[in-house]
């Protein structure tokens, strides 16, 4: 099972990054806080200090077409907000 599916780069979440040295990343729904501290220490070299999870559910979303109205859900996720210990950095455009 692959914990880390990508992580979050958003205006917000940069901003979070910068300010109180948190990240965002989306997990899979299985994964518990432990295992995410373990892959995210295992894969950028940190320490982590806590993991905040939250799941997100699928919405309902209805369009109008020719041939009627057409519904659908959209997919549910979950997402982890890692806090890094003081000093510590995650630097996701080095690849690049």
């Amino acid at each position: 099972m692959e914990i880390l599916i990508k992580p979050i780069v958003t205006e917000k979440m940069t901003t979070l990054g910068e300010d109180l040295n948190r990240y965002g990343f989306l997990v899979h729904k299985d994964a518990n806080k432990i295992q995410i501290k373990m892959a995210v220490e295992k894969m950028y070299g940190v320490s982590v200090s806590s993991v905040n999870t939250m799941i997100y559910g699928g919405k309902v979303k209805s369009r109008f077409t020719k041939s009627g109205v057409v519904t659908g859900k959209t997919n549910s996720y979950k997402k982890a907000i890692i806090t890094l210990a003081e000093g510590e950095t995650i630097d996701f455009y080095s690849n690049i």
